[in-house]
């Protein structure tokens, strides 16, 4: 590949979850900072989470957030193909923001090196428009049984002729043998593309590393770059599902005295959970993400989020308990809500005899909303802004609200009394006909709804109108020490400056930018 206008910076991993994207996050706000003009780039990513771009194009979680951090749109071209895990064995194959058909790992090898162009012409329209492209690596980068299928770490790191940083966890232990042995496990030309170490998530004084940081750069000859603290007091949306377990296990700080509990569903093949990022920064609430039915009956209200297999979760919510758990919750005067896959879900069945998403043909639903859904083989893919349908019973008549829809589902009232809840007004920036299809549903109570539309909660007076009615329902008031509302964007933009300055006060970025001919 031909020297490109844009200088290139390459964050590359000794494994899964050590930190890649969000440093790759934080060099993007960096660079920002710095005056450049930063784009992120990651050739394949495999995730659950995804986003809708303003064309209509979906792409990986991570490379959204780090177009955020770059104060940018997100664009398709910075995360060409996403794979969206179906099976243990297959997944949906997303290139240039387009479902191209569900593979097998196998089947997907025998199509890999077709995508070779797609990638690198992806890449050049990026660093054609901008002066510095992140790139992001996938895993370990020294996976050698998968090395000849590489289109991510060093073959991408080639491609890109990009600098590379290689980032560990020492939280996990293991820093020695991680940043060592991968180091020794590349080839000859590899090692002399890597610019140097990074050690992420550093718990105590990093003063105390101070010997470490010697012997990595005695036994490799390359200069450790930064260690970065772990840190808990900046969030920064993450995509990988360790990250959800994690979440599992820890009760957010200041939750005991919330006045709300609101439970996510965690679904087997449980997607787009970052719907609900927001709420987590509410005071009122306490958010817990749960999986066994004696909890449903601990919560305020549950959420059943999106999923890539909506037939196989629901299946697996009837035979685990959960399934009659919900339905009793909600006669006993419980709030559930369903977006996208788990709207389908509370429904009185959801069918899939295309075998769009999984060999079940058909699944009995949880029949809190009179709707019947079906998959079908084209996959819907909009951003879109509606208005809240006046009088429906969830509230916020008149109001405009942003959200982004992905599914391959049809769903179809079956009337009873059941209430729309929007109005499409833009699909993809475009106008929307007045006769379009009304969207979402509720009882006549509002005690069950859901809709189509994820990034809902982002609407911050959405948002805290629904808190205020299940505030309302339980009896319980909203304190007066929370402060004004939140503002999520406004929160969102307070993160990143606080990650830059983490990473800057803990990493030599002068060094970096010169080493990876940066300035």
């Amino acid at each position: 590949m031909k020297r490109r206008n844009a200088k290139t910076l390459m964050f590359l991993g000794t494994g899964s979850d050590v930190g890649k994207s969000v440093l790759a996050a934080a060099f993007c706000r960096i660079l920002r900072q710095d005056g450049f003009r930063v784009a992120p780039f990651k050739a394949q990513n495999m995730a659950l989470n995804s986003f809708i771009t303003p064309e209509g194009g979906e792409m990986g979680r991570a490379q959204v957030v780090q177009a955020e951090a770059a104060g940018i749109e997100p664009h398709v071209d910075m995360n060409p193909i996403l794979l969206k895990p179906t099976s243990q064995v297959g997944s949906q194959v997303i290139v240039l923001g387009k479902a191209a058909g569900n593979f097998t790992a196998k089947d997907y090898y025998r199509v890999k090196r077709t995508l070779v162009p797609v990638v690198r012409e992806a890449f050049e329209r990026l660093s054609a428009r901008y002066d510095v492209i992140v790139l992001e690596g996938a895993g370990s980068a020294v996976e050698l049984n998968l090395k000849e299928h590489d289109l991510v770490n060093m073959a991408m790191a080639e491609m890109a002729d990009a600098p590379c940083i290689l980032v560990g966890d020492i939280d996990r232990g293991g820093i020695f043998a991680s940043l060592l042995g991968s180091l020794m496990l590349l080839e000859a030309s590899e090692r002399d593309r890597l610019i140097g170490f990074m050690v992420n998530k550093l718990r105590g004084d990093p003063a105390l590393f101070e010997s470490g940081v010697a012997i990595l750069e005695a036994r490799s000859g390359k200069p450790v770059l930064g260690v970065v603290p772990y840190f808990d007091h900046i969030a920064i949306a993450e995509e990988d599902s360790v990250a959800l377990t994690r979440r599992m296990k820890r009760k957010p700080e200041g939750s005991e005295g919330a006045a709300v509990r609101i439970g996510v569903l965690r679904l087997p093949y449980v997607s787009n959970y970052t719907d609900f990022d927001c709420f987590e920064q509410e005071p009122a609430v306490d958010l817990v993400y749960f999986d066994r039915p004696a909890e449903v009956f601990t919560m305020d209200a549950v959420i059943l989020p999106g999923s890539k297999n909506t037939l196989e979760d629901l299946a697996h919510l009837h035979r685990n308990g959960v399934a009659d758990a919900l339905v009793a919750f909600h006669k006993a005067g419980g709030v559930v809500v369903g977006v996208c896959g788990g709207f389908q879900m509370l429904g009185t069945s959801v069918r899939d005899p295309h075998g769009v998403e999984s060999r079940i043909e058909e699944v009995r639903g949880l029949g809190l909303l009179p709707m019947v859904t079906e998959m079908f083989p084209e996959k819907i893919t909009t951003q879109v802004k509606v208005r809240a349908e006046p009088g429906n019973p969830i509230g916020a008549g008149g109001r405009m609200l942003l959200g982004y829809e992905i599914h391959m589902g049809r769903s179809r009232s079956l009337g009873d009394g059941a209430r729309p809840l929007f109005r499409l007004i833009e699909r993809n920036r475009e106008p929307v006909p007045e006769d379009e299809e009304l969207e979402g549903l509720a009882t006549p109570d509002g005690r069950a709804w859901g809709t189509y539309l994820h990034g809902i909660f982002d609407n911050d007076a959405f948002r805290r109108e629904f808190i205020g009615r299940i505030l309302s329902r339980s009896g319980r008031r909203r304190s007066d020490a929370e402060g004004g509302p939140l503002s999520y964007a406004t929160w969102k933009e307070e993160q990143f400056d606080r990650l830059a300055e983490h990473v800057r006060r803990h990493c030599d970025v002068e060094r970096i930018y010169r080493l990876a001919g940066i300035r």
